[in-house]
């Protein structure tokens, strides 16, 4: 996502000794159309007549979106297509019926807008009436805008929300919409201003741009990977491991462990969401050549993972729990490690040199690491096996975060 849900992210990637440089991806530009703003969706939240089934509604998806790994996020597509479900559910996960979700309270909105002249926007009913209402909702289910719930763990089950948007400027306040439900039973808005405080006291839903849907996390992995076991105690590796024989002289493997990581801050807003750490390492696994012709039979391979450290997590320590090189031998004598928290832009391609040794010559593999633009570099430099061996299951220090290591025998 981009900030917005602001998911944690987290790059980490190991290949020996590198130099790198940058190529451009081709940019796709497509034709202009009317584009439904976060503030456009916040104005249709605060219109809504908005009761204790929708808030269920929404935080029965939130939380599965938190289960499943990601960020409190309830994306517009799941919204029109599933009601209840959280990003990483399948589309035809049985969830709980709602007699009437907000979808349908969505498109009894905007048909009724429709036959309005005039609104307190007039820019958000232009775009209606370019689009049409068929046109207008399509436009949003088919958005990347969700609904952000930050905090929702803390809800009382009977406050209705805060509706607020991302002012995508950096800015920590924005003014929001209280739905409030009086003695008769008439709703009425309030306008104020929305800050962190405030959603941290009160449940407040943001409208902010989802740029995670499509990147797995861990949780995700151990779910589709039951042998990998569930929840954060379990390590994640390959389905089949392959022992050495201790009587061909080569003894157990040693694989690589991230065993826990601790974001220290946030890197964006609060209306951004969570920061989103990619976690990738790229290494030549079970290097054993003695030649310069067997090391061609080699190709580098990259791991790939995604965790989102919410902002209640920040400065809290995580179980990760996977391996990041499967079977390290002598040969590979370093790895490079990069964290970066993900902020989108246009993707480009690291390509970097890893170097292993034959003969006490070195040789080098070429990889292509995948890198946005904006991405922020929390952290890059070279791991020596000797030094991840003298600091097995020590916390390291590597900038805004901290990373324990284990080296394990299997």
């Amino acid at each position: 996502m981009e900030k917005l849900s602001a998911i944690l992210t987290c790059v980490l990637f190991v290949f020996a000794q590198i130099s790198c440089e940058r190529v451009d991806v081709e940019r796709k530009y497509y034709e202009d159309v009317p584009e439904v703003e976060l503030s456009h969706l916040a104005q249709i939240f605060s219109a809504i007549p908005i009761g204790q089934e929708q808030m269920r509604e929404v935080y029965d998806a939130v939380h599965s979106s938190s289960d499943n790994g990601y960020d409190e996020e309830y994306t517009m597509s799941h919204l029109f297509e599933n009601p209840g479900s959280g990003v990483g559910d399948e589309v035809t996960k049985a969830v709980k019926s709602y007699s009437v979700p907000l979808k349908d309270l969505i498109e009894k909105h905007v048909n009724v807008l429709a036959t309005k002249s005039e609104v307190s926007d007039e820019a958000y009913l232009s775009v209606l009436r370019e689009l049409g209402t068929d046109g207008f909702i399509k436009a949003l289910r088919e958005s990347d805008m969700q609904i952000y719930w930050p905090y929702s763990s803390d809800w009382d089950g009977g406050e209705l929300p805060i509706i607020t948007f991302d002012p995508e400027n950096n800015s920590e306040t924005n003014y929001g919409y209280r739905l409030v439900v009086d003695e008769d039973g008439n709703h009425r808005v309030e306008k104020l201003v929305v800050d962190e405080q405030t959603a941290a006291e009160h449940p407040v839903w943001v409208i902010n741009r989802n740029s995670d849907a499509k990147s797995k996390t861990l949780e995700m992995l151990r779910k589709e990977n039951p042998e990998w076991g569930e929840g954060g105690t379990i390590v994640v590796r390959p389905r089949e491991t392959q022992t050495k024989n201790p009587a061909d002289g080569q003894g157990k493997s040693k694989c690589l462990i991230l065993e826990r990581f601790m974001a220290k801050r946030n890197y964006d807003t609060w209306f951004a969401g969570a920061s989103e750490f990619y976690v990738k390492v790229g290494a030549v696994e079970d290097f054993t050549a003695s030649t310069e012709a067997e090391m061609r039979l080699y190709n580098p391979s990259i791991t790939d993972f995604l965790v989102v450290v919410r902002r209640k997590q920040v400065g809290q320590e995580i179980p990760f729990n996977a391996i990041l090189v499967t079977n390290w031998t002598p040969q590979m004598e370093s790895c490079a490690l990069m964290i970066t928290e993900d902020d989108g832009g246009t993707q480009q391609t690291w390509k970097c040199s890893a170097v292993v040794k034959i003969a006490s010559k070195s040789y080098g593999f070429e990889i292509g690491i995948p890198l946005n633009t904006r991405d922020d570099i929390v952290w890059r430099g070279q791991l020596n096996y000797k030094w991840l061996e003298a600091n097995n299951n020590v916390v390291g220090h590597f900038g805004d975060v901290d990373l324990t290591f284990r080296i394990e025998e299997y």
